[in-house]
């Protein structure tokens, strides 16, 4: 992960839910993803999980590795 990230809150992250705001973001192990444009948060939810959410610990129930996050663009780092 780049050092000079933006920081965002868990607040900021919050609104990036496609619906108070047009961008999906989801947070995953302290980075910030974009998912607008991924065919697979198109209502700003994929399966059970919602954008705008630190998916983290949700994460252990998914049928896919970490390499998913590899093809998504970096918009910043979570705040502690």
């Amino acid at each position: 992960m780049p050092d000079n990230l933006v920081e965002y809150t868990r607040s900021q992250l919050a609104l990036r839910n496609g619906q108070d705001m047009n961008e999906k973001w989801i947070a995953y192990k302290g980075v910030i993803y974009n998912v607008t444009d991924s065919r697979y948060w198109k209502r700003g939810m994929h399966y059970e999980h919602w954008a705008g959410q630190d998916l983290t610990a949700e994460f252990n129930d998914a049928p896919h590795t970490e390499r998913v996050f590899g093809g998504l663009q970096i918009i910043g780092k979570l705040k502690n």
